[in-house]
């Protein structure tokens, strides 16, 4: 009476023991499919590739010299109901970051200080500021560079759009008449 009886054979348990190995196999290789856009990533945050896409160097504004950057060659990012964002990158001289108390940004040329628009932040080598992009905004619109110094002077500069970000203008073409 003790004979062993075996159990049937479940496809299901034959396909996972044979497989399972390369499942698994499968798994550690997805991952290192994203690790090359990982690394590229994180050497642009830390600065080891550059400010970002599009530098333009030694913009000289009164009497500094700044390089700007947009972070990605690619179109503003929503942010809900604030609206459409560009992140861009400076980078002040050696010899100013001393003297420069803020750099501002701004699509359009600033009516005062109050108005220079967005703040970078960060170290004097590598500042971030996110840059609000208006739908409406022209294609061959400016962007002002404001940097106030520490003794209360304010200097100014503009760049063209299409020159600090292509992309964004590309957008803005692409956005056409909508408002």
């Amino acid at each position: 009476m003790s004979q062993a009886q075996a159990l049937p054979a479940r496809p299901l348990k034959q396909l996972w023991l044979k497989w399972r190995f390369h499942l698994n196999i499968l798994l550690i290789l997805i991952p290192l499919g994203f690790m090359p856009k990982y690394f590229a990533d994180a050497a642009m945050f830390r600065g080891d590739s550059g400010l970002g896409a599009n530098p333009i160097n030694n913009i000289q504004v009164g009497p500094y010299t700044l390089d700007l950057a947009e972070l990605r060659d690619e179109a503003p990012k929503a942010d809900g109901p604030a609206g459409h964002f560009k992140l861009f990158n400076a980078a002040l001289c050696k010899a100013c970051t001393q003297q420069v108390k803020a750099v501002y940004l701004r699509i359009g040329k600033p009516r005062s200080l109050r108005a220079a628009g967005t703040i970078f932040f960060g170290a004097p080598y590598r500042m971030i500021t996110s840059l609000p992009v208006p739908p409406k905004t022209k294609p061959d619109a400016q962007i002002w560079i404001t940097i106030e110094g520490w003794d209360g002077s304010m200097h100014q500069a503009p760049v063209a759009l299409a020159q600090a970000s292509p992309a964004t203008v590309a957008w803005l073409e692409k956005q056409g008449g909508k408002k």
